[in-house]
C-alpha cells in the first residue's frame, strides 16, 4: 500500500490550483478558437450576429454556473487536509463522468450535428468564455494561497 502512495502524482495546493486554472483557460481558448473559425469564415456575412449572443451567453454561463463551481473547487482545494493532494484532485471525483460526457457531446456536435457551425459557435463561445472567465477564480485562489502563513 505504501508503494502505491509513492506512485500518486501529488502536487502542492498552489500548483493544483494553477493546474485547474490552466486547464479551464486552455479548454476555454480551445472552444473559442473553434467558434472563431466557424463564425469568422468567408461564408459568414455578419459575424456579429453570432459572436454577440455568444459573448452574452458566456457572461450568463460564467455568472450562474462556472464561477460558482470554480470558487467551490478552489475553496475545496485550499481546505484539503493533505499537504500534497493528488494531481487529479483539481476536480471532484464525481465530476469526471460529467466531463467525459461533455467532451463526447462536444465531439459529436462538431462532427455529426445538422446545426450550422456558426450557430454552434454561439454555444462554444458561451461555454469557452464562461470557462475562461471562471478560471480567474483559480488564479485569485493562488494569490490567496501564497498570502497564507505556512502551516495554516
Amino acid at each position: 500500500m505504501e508503494f502505491l502512495k509513492q506512485l500518486k502524482p501529488g502536487l502542492s495546493k498552489k500548483w493544483l490550483l494553477l493546474t485547474a486554472g490552466l486547464m479551464w483557460t486552455g479548454v476555454g481558448i480551445f472552444l473559442i478558437s473553434l467558434a472563431w473559425g466557424w463564425i469568422f469564415s468567408p461564408a459568414v456575412d455578419k459575424a456579429w450576429i453570432y459572436w454577440l449572443p455568444g459573448v452574452f451567453l458566456a457572461g450568463l454561463i460564467y455568472f450562474f454556473g462556472f464561477s460558482r463551481l470554480a470558487r467551490k473547487n478552489s475553496h475545496r482545494i485550499l481546505n484539503l487536509s493533505v499537504e500534497k493532494p493528488c494531481l487529479f484532485a483539481f476536480q471532484e471525483w464525481h465530476s469526471y463522468p460529467l466531463v467525459l460526457f461533455m467532451i463526447a457531446l462536444g465531439i459529436t456536435l462538431r462532427k455529426y450535428t445538422p446545426i450550422p457551425k456558426p450557430l454552434l459557435g454561439i454555444l462554444y463561445i458561451g461555454i469557452g468564455g464562461g470557462l475562461g472567465l471562471a478560471s480567474i477564480q483559480y488564479y485569485q485562489a493562488i494569490i490567496k494561497c501564497l498570502k497564507r502563513p505556512p502551516g495554516s
